[in-house]
C-alpha cells in the first residue's frame, strides 16, 4: 500500500484528493497545524474524516515536516497547504509570503533531508499569469503576478523547478486554473454567489454585493482537477502542467447561471460595490490544457453549468438546515 502525505488536507483540494487517493488504495496522511482548532468539515462532508491519519506539523516549521515525513515514509507528497485567498494577501502580505512561498521551500527541504526519492506535487496557480501576456495561457506563457499571493506562488513554482534541476528530485508544478466545488470557502466568489443565491431563494438575504463582475475566469470542478495532480506523479519524468478547461466566463455570466437555477433574475439582486475591487485586477484568465490532455490523458468532465448547479443545490440544503 502506497502512502501519500498531504499538506492542506482540510482544504477543498485536500479533501477531494484524499478521497480520490483512498479510492485508489492509498494510505493517506494529512498534516494538521496546532495553532488553532482544526476544522475537518470538508473531510466529514465526504465521509472520509476517520479514514485519514493525521500528523501534527506546520509549514513554517521545517523540523516538524521532516519528523512527519520520517514517521510516515510516503511515496508521494502533495503540497496543497497555503494562505490561499488572493484578497487576504494584500492585508497579510508577509504571512502570505511565509506560508505560501517559504512553505514550499520547507517542504522541498524536508523531502531532500528525509528521502529525495519521494515524488512531490506543488500546487501552483493561474494567478501567476496575472496581467496576461498571451490570450490563452500555456506552460510557456510568461508570468506577471498581480498580488502578494501570486508573487508568493511564483517563488514556490521556481523553487520546485530548481530542486528538480539541482537535486534531480521528482518535483512537479500543477498550474491549476480556478476550480470550485460545494467545499469552496465562502470568501471565494463562486461560493459567495451560490451561497447568496440559496439564501435569497429562502428569503434570508436581500442582495448580493460583488466587485468586478466583468472579470473572466476559467472555472472547473475541483473533483476533476485532483485526478490531474495524481496523474502528474505517475509519469516517468517530472514536468509542469497547466490544468484548465480551456473556456472562460465572466463573474456576471456565472451569477446568471446560479440565479437562473432558482428561477430568479440576477439583475434584481446583484449590487456592485467598489470596495470589493482588488487593488490590482486580474481581468481574464484562460488556460490551455493541451499538454495535460496529450501527456496525462486528462480532460475535465464537469461543465460550468453543472458545477454551479451542484454548488447551489448543496448551499440550498445547508440553508434549509439553518
Amino acid at each position: 500500500m502506497k502512502t501519500a502525505f498531504l499538506t492542506g488536507i482540510t482544504g477543498q483540494d485536500g479533501a477531494y484528493l484524499a478521497k480520490f487517493l483512498l479510492e485508489k488504495g492509498y494510505h493517506v496522511v494529512g498534516l494538521v497545524p496546532r495553532r488553532s482548532t482544526v476544522d475537518r468539515w470538508r473531510l466529514e462532508y465526504l465521509n472520509i474524516a476517520d479514514q485519514v491519519e493525521y500528523k501534527d506539523g506546520d509549514l513554517l516549521d521545517v523540523s516538524s515536516l521532516t519528523r512527519a515525513l520520517k514517521a510516515c515514509k510516503p511515496a508521494e507528497v502533495y503540497h496543497l497547504g497555503a494562505q490561499s485567498f488572493v484578497g487576504s494577501s494584500w492585508e497579510q502580505p508577509i504571512l502570505t509570503a511565509q506560508v505560501t512561498g517559504m512553505g514550499v521551500l520547507h517542504v522541498l527541504e524536508a523531502i531532500r533531508e528525509t528521502d529525495p526519492a519521494i515524488k512531490m506535487y506543488q500546487a501552483s496557480s493561474s494567478e501567476l499569469y496575472g496581467l496576461i501576456q498571451e490570450p490563452q495561457q500555456s506552460e510557456q506563457t510568461p508570468f506577471y503576478p498581480r498580488s502578494p499571493y501570486a508573487v508568493s506562488k511564483l517563488f514556490g513554482y521556481w523553487m520546485t523547478k530548481n530542486y528538480r534541476e539541482s537535486f534531480q528530485m521528482f518535483s512537479t508544478n500543477g498550474i491549476l486554473f480556478n476550480h470550485e466545488s460545494p467545499l469552496r470557502g465562502l470568501e471565494f466568489v463562486t461560493r459567495k454567489v451560490t451561497h447568496a443565491v440559496a439564501r435569497i431563494a429562502a428569503n434570508k438575504q436581500k442582495e448580493l454585493r460583488l466587485g468586478n463582475i466583468q472579470a473572466k475566469r476559467d472555472w472547473g470542478f475541483a473533483g476533476d482537477f485532483v485526478e490531474a495532480m495524481w496523474l502528474m506523479l505517475q509519469q516517468d519524468k517530472p514536468d509542469d502542467y497547466v490544468i484548465a478547461t480551456g473556456k472562460t466566463s465572466t463573474v456576471e455570466e456565472m451569477c446568471k447561471i446560479a440565479f437562473d437555477y432558482v428561477g430568479l433574475n440576477y439583475l434584481d439582486y446583484v449590487v456592485i460595490d467598489p470596495e470589493l475591487y482588488r487593488p490590482a485586477e486580474v481581468d481574464i484568465l484562460l488556460g490551455n490544457p493541451e499538454k495535460a490532455k496529450r501527456e496525462l490523458d486528462w480532460t475535465p468532465r464537469t461543465k460550468l453549468e453543472e458545477l454551479i448547479y451542484m454548488m447551489v443545490e448543496a448551499d440550498m440544503q445547508r440553508v434549509a438546515k439553518q
